[in-house]
């Protein structure tokens, strides 16, 4: 369903092409390096900005000496659209001559806005099928890929149903003459492809589920017990091809270890043609299929691409990033690495086929998956220019490759970890871990030693040196251990220092350096045999007791048996002293820059306000310190400024004096804030910035369940 409205001005916006590009040039920051596209004349044309995914702009109109004049241009509401408060908005809007392009809301609307007024120009929903109803975290689409047919504007939208839509870009309607007829009342007559058949045809379940009379239900999608499959992250368009990711229900909250592979296809972007599809775990004969033991790739799913993709179109690749497969939790029903999750793909955009790869993670139990989009950018690493990809983590490793070769452009070493004791499980004997780039927090490589624990007295530090004494102290890949272990400690300690979804990274290709925000945690977890069986086929398995631990079950399939993992606390899962971690600050929200030249870490602040239960802890009595805010920061880079909002999901975004949020303006080599403006509302997922009719904007995403505040687009420019 298309809706439209008829704005004060035309469409098209009628200004004079060289009046537009004098403005855009002279609001460039100088660069010596060439950027991927989606930059041009102003334009902040895909989810991270260019296709390089830096979330990088080199306008410079809006700078240090006037940061501080920014005034409120609009602000864009999303609660009208469904979802209310809980409104997630991790959609990055897309902004092409003069309009901006995003989903929204729970139906992930797709909505056209004006970028000078924040007026909606048409809205476009799907119609709704069952499918849609099945599809987990439905809100959370992160934006729609723009491209160009004839001189025509395209936005193409993968649904939550897992269907592919092709709209014109000036009125939101479908496109004539593009797609396959999808066989439902409600369904336009062309314009969108049913993605379903194309990836389940070759499926070896769904194929025994037709010879044994099985036929498939449009509506419905795959019967449940195969298993479901939908989409998060938007397409990309490159070279021609629609290149589209796919999604599942969350590994840690599955039931079952059968699923749908999360293969990529590829659609021809004139046509809807299927063009080629990746084979996400391999088959017979492919590559990374011994990394299979025990035939699990027959009915092993998922391997998602929850993460956006990034593609550099001079050499016609496309670069997809990949979570772990079916049920994380007790891996013995997948022995092997497990290609080709936890990895970085470089596909072919015009064969699909694979260029190069590399894992990150081998046999993932721990929720590793791979959390954002590939940079691209050029570095000079010891006189050599390297086309660059840089791939932050989870953990808080940082992995640098050749994107052309796929070559690692320092080594990453294969080493030695501890393996699982759970009966059945199955362990990788190593783990790649980089020896440059830096990690983003060293604790990562370490764990909880000596060197981390807190030290603010001599007595606080042996009552945590204590307290750990009762487990054992390891690197990332820390294994679960059984009930009832001969082992004398309770339990394998781990830290961790990464990025996650609601926090990119961003980079910036005129120095190679790149920035990101992360929070110091270390966890204790154990796996412990369950008492009776659970019913592995109830979507509402999972429960919560009183004292906040949290159960799963898994039935093996190889004894039948089932294993439950219980994580203490939130994330954490080790004792505090009266309140405080075991380890040193930071405990909140750092934010690190590395110089991707040399690997280096160059920086890293803390950001925000230390939350009040940490300042005035009576054990802190006296001392001036900054651990750091609970808000995480979010992030662009612009001109010569890196600008940081702080979001406030889950805590306390930092404040003015008259309690408003606030939009800094940091020195991109320090750090340092050279000026600070009060917004209406904190940040949220990404910010963007582009140039309409001569005037700079930026645009903040916001949301806070907190304060109430849903879903929220606010335009900032100069008077």
């Amino acid at each position: 369903m298309t809706t439209s409205v008829q704005g004060r001005r035309s469409w098209q916006r009628i200004v004079s092409g060289a009046v537009v590009a004098i403005a855009a040039t002279l609001c460039m920051a100088g660069s010596g390096t060439a950027q991927l596209q989606g930059l041009e004349d102003g334009n902040w044309s895909y989810l991270g900005g260019g296709a390089g995914h830096t979330r990088y702009s080199p306008l410079n109109q809006i700078n240090a000496s006037n940061f501080e004049d920014l005034e409120v241009a609009w602000i864009w509401r999303g609660d009208n659209f469904g979802g209310g408060v809980e409104f997630t908005m991790r959609s990055t809007p897309s902004q092409v001559n003069g309009v901006l392009y995003t989903v929204v809301g729970q139906r992930r609307q797709v909505v056209a806005i004006d970028a000078a007024t924040g007026e909606t120009l048409w809205t476009f929903r799907e119609p709704e099928t069952t499918r849609y109803l099945r599809s987990p975290r439905s809100d959370f689409g992160k934006g729609v890929a723009y491209g160009e047919l004839e001189g025509r504007g395209v936005i193409y939208i993968s649904t939550p149903g897992f269907f592919l839509w092709a709209l014109d870009a000036a009125t939101g309607r479908p496109l004539e003459n593009w797609g396959r007829r999808v066989p439902l009342e409600a369904f336009p007559e062309s314009g969108v492809v049913d993605m379903l058949p194309d990836l389940v045809g070759d499926w070896g379940p769904w194929q025994d589920f037709v010879a044994q009379g099985g036929t498939y239900d449009p509506d419905h999608g795959i019967p449940r017990e195969l298993g479901m499959i939908t989409a998060s992250a938007p397409p990309i368009v490159v070279n021609g091809t629609v290149v589209v990711p796919t999604s599942h229900q969350p590994s840690y909250a599955q039931s079952r270890i059968e699923n749908v592979p999360g293969d990529i296809q590829g659609y021809d972007a004139a046509t809807g043609e299927r063009l080629w599809k990746f084979h996400i775990i391999p088959r017979p004969g492919e590559v990374g299929h011994d990394t299979w033991e025990n035939d699990a790739w027959q009915y092993t799913g998922d391997i998602s691409s929850w993460a956006p993709v990034s593609a550099d179109p001079e050499l016609g690749l496309v670069y997809i990033v990949t979570n772990s497969p079916t049920v994380q939790d007790f891996t013995g029903h997948r022995p092997g690495n497990n290609l080709f999750a936890n990895s970085v793909i470089a596909l072919d955009v015009q064969t699909g086929e694979r260029r190069w790869h590399f894992q990150m993670v081998h046999n993932d139990r721990w929720n590793n998956d791979i959390p954002t989009a590939p940079m691209l950018i050029d570095v000079t690493v010891d006189g050599r220019e390297i086309p660059a990809l840089i791939q932050y983590t989870k953990m808080g490793l940082v992995f640098a490759f050749n994107r052309e070769t796929g070559e690692p452009i320092w080594p990453v070493e294969e080493r030695p970890v501890l393996q699982s004791e759970v009966p059945g499980e199955w362990s990788p004997p190593t783990q790649p871990f980089p020896t440059l780039p830096e990690p983003q927090d060293p604790i990562v490589m370490s764990g909880l030693t000596e060197d981390f624990v807190i030290d603010f007295t001599p007595e606080l530090k042996q009552q945590a040196l204590d307290i750990l004494s009762d487990y054992q102290v390891t690197n990332l890949y820390a294994p679960t251990l059984p009930e009832n272990h001969q082992n004398d400690y309770f339990a394998n300690v781990s830290c961790s220092s990464g990025v996650n979804i609601p926090h990119p990274p961003v980079a910036d290709p005129t120095t190679g350096i790149t920035y990101s925000t992360h929070t110091r945690g270390c966890r204790a977890a154990g796996l412990v045999m369950a008492g009776e069986l659970l019913d592995v086929d109830n979507p509402e398995y999972a429960s919560y007791s009183p004292e906040g631990w949290r159960g799963r079950e898994r039935r093996t399939p190889t004894t039948g048996t089932t294993v439950a993992e219980f994580m203490l606390g939130p994330g954490v899962g080790l004792p505090r002293i009266e309140g405080l971690p075991l380890w040193k600050p930071p405990y909140g929200n750092m934010l690190t820059a590395h110089d991707m030249n040399t690997g280096r870490r160059l920086w890293s602040l803390p950001v925000g306000h230390t939350p009040e239960n940490i300042r005035n802890n009576p054990l802190l009595a006296g001392r001036d310190i900054n651990t750091g805010g609970t808000g995480l920061g979010i992030l662009m880079v612009m001109g010569d400024l890196l600008v940081q909002a702080q979001e406030d999901l889950r805590g306390e975004a930092e404040l003015s004096e008259d309690g408003m949020p606030l939009l800094h303006a940091r020195d991109k080599r320090t750090g340092e804030i050279l000026a600070s403006v009060e917004v209406p509302v904190p940040g949220g997922y990404g910010m963007s910035s582009w140039m309409l009719d001569g005037k700079q904007y930026i645009l903040m995403q916001a949301a806070s369940y907190r304060r109430g505040i849903p879903g929220t687009l606010v335009a900032l420019t100069l008077p």
